[in-house]
């Protein structure tokens, strides 16, 4: 849906950099590091299919060009605390897909920015921050 993951693609998000990212807070359990990592990339991949997570990735993607690459002088250039919606976005993607325990998770991965998230802007930070904390903690809970 919407090719989200050519879309992430051309923003310098390759789908190897989202896993590697999710995998640097991976917490075992029962299900070694090297056993989950093509799990977890399956479900990311399933997600980045559903409608509801499609969309409102597009909306960080578009966002994140409108609001922050052609603003690079702006009031949010630096991500500033008053900007809200990059975390709402961030935080629906992750109850979309992993429910309310998704949103701790989205506060892992956001706090830590591992991997290519800290190299992402305000917006496709805490999108794909959600993307992970959903496929992440939904994996959590299906391995029990």
């Amino acid at each position: 849906m919407f090719e989200i993951e050519q879309r992430l693609l051309k923003c310098g998000v390759p789908m190897g950099d989202v896993v590697s990212a999710a995998m640097e807070l991976y917490v075992p359990h029962g299900i070694t590091r090297d056993d989950a990592e093509p799990m977890i990339r399956d479900l990311i991949r399933k997600y980045l299919k559903d409608p509801n997570v499609a969309s409102l990735i597009l909306g960080a993607i578009l966002l994140e060009e409108e609001l922050y690459w052609k603003r690079k002088e702006s009031e949010i250039a630096d991500d500033p605390v008053f900007l809200l919606s990059d975390e709402i976005i961030g935080m629906a993607i992750a109850e979309c897909i992993g429910g309310t325990y998704a949103r701790f998770e989205f506060t892992r991965y956001d706090q830590k920015k591992p991997g290519i998230l800290g190299k992402l802007g305000p917006f496709l930070d805490d999108a794909v921050a959600g993307l992970i904390a959903g496929c992440t903690s939904r994996f959590y809970s299906e391995c029990h």
